[in-house]
C-alpha cells in the first residue's frame, strides 16, 4: 500500500525546482485565476520556513504591505507556482523565524550572505 502511495507521490513531482534557503529574500511567481483569464502574480518576501519534503514539501513567506504584516505558504510542487526567483540570500541560524513576526523596521531583517 505505501508503495503505491509514493508512486503517485512521485510522478507530481516538478522536475526542476530552484534551490533556495531559509532567510533568503524571494519572489514567488503564482498563478491566479480570474473568471476564465489566468495571470502571474509575484509575492516577494522573506522565506520564513521550510517544511516536510517530497511532494508535500511547502514553505512560507512573508512581507510587511502596508504596514501590516502577510504570510502565505506554498507547496513547492504545487502547478499554481511557476518559479521561485531568489532575490538576496540571506545568512542565518536557524530553520524556522517565526520570531521576525513580532519585529517592525530594520529589527525584522535578515542579513545578507555576500558570496
Amino acid at each position: 500500500m505505501n508503495n503505491i502511495i509514493k508512486s503517485i507521490e512521485d510522478a507530481q513531482l516538478k522536475s526542476e525546482v530552484s534551490t533556495f534557503h531559509v532567510g533568503d529574500t524571494v519572489k514567488v511567481y503564482a498563478k491566479v485565476k480570474e473568471g476564465n483569464r489566468e495571470r502571474t502574480q509575484v509575492f516577494e518576501g522573506v522565506v520564513l520556513k521550510r517544511q516536510n519534503g517530497g511532494a508535500r514539501e511547502t514553505f512560507t513567506v512573508r512581507k510587511n504591505s502596508n504596514g501590516v504584516g502577510v504570510e502565505k505558504t506554498w507547496p513547492v510542487h504545487s502547478p499554481i507556482v511557476e518559479k521561485v526567483e531568489v532575490v538576496r540570500l540571506g545568512k542565518v541560524r536557524r530553520a524556522k523565524l517565526t520570531y521576525l513576526r513580532d519585529r517592525v523596521g530594520k529589527r525584522a531583517k535578515v542579513k545578507e550572505l555576500v558570496r
